[in-house]
């Protein structure tokens, strides 16, 4: 896959604040792609033309269908990320684990993409492990605090389509991204 401004960035936060060490098992390997748009040019957020991109390639795939390109490339560096959505949609609140197994420890959002219809609450749900962790949405319409006690929840409801980029900040380095893909 090409090199963009947005790895660059992502390239030069690991190495300032988690050091060499973690991106030992961080290169990503070729598996082809759309070749992106040349850059996010600023604020990561998403547009409605990006939201209709789709992932192409050799690569992905799963039983939920296709994931939004933009979605694929933000989550390329999170190990359990396999190329597809968790489908819930018609479900009107879904769970996602904070602190699960992930990115060489418990540092990961599991499932990393959900697919969801407008009006769909998500809970995330922390295990307790892995150190504090928190859900901090790219564009700020939703952040919790950081947490690490076991059993802690976060809600946000999700009343448009959309895909929705998050993070926990203090792991963001090691991979510990999601999404959210609003129907």
């Amino acid at each position: 896959m090409p090199e963009t401004d947005f790895d660059r960035r992502r390239f030069l936060y690991a190495t300032g604040i988690a050091g060499a060490t973690v991106l030992a098992g961080c290169s990503g390997g070729g598996d082809g792609g759309d070749g992106g748009d040349g850059g996010d040019g600023g604020d990561g957020g998403s547009s409605e033309t990006e939201a209709e991109t789709t992932s192409g390639g050799s690569g992905g795939g799963g039983g939920s269908g296709s994931v939004p390109s933009e979605v694929s490339e933000y989550l390329s560096d999170t190990s359990n990320f396999d190329g597809s959505a968790a489908d819930n949609t018609g479900e009107s609140e879904v769970t996602v684990m904070v602190g699960a197994e992930g990115n060489n420890g418990n540092y990961a959002f599991a499932p990393a993409a959900i697919r969801v219809d407008t009006g769909t609450t998500v809970v995330w749900e922390w295990t307790g492990q892995g150190q504090v962790h928190n859900v901090v949405h790219e564009d700020g319409d939703f952040e919790s605090e950081q947490v690490s006690e076991e059993g802690h929840t976060f809600e946000y409801t999700f009343e448009e389509a959309g895909n929705y980029l998050y993070q926990c900040t203090p792991h963001q380095a090691l991979g510990m991204l999601g999404a959210v893909i609003v129907e």
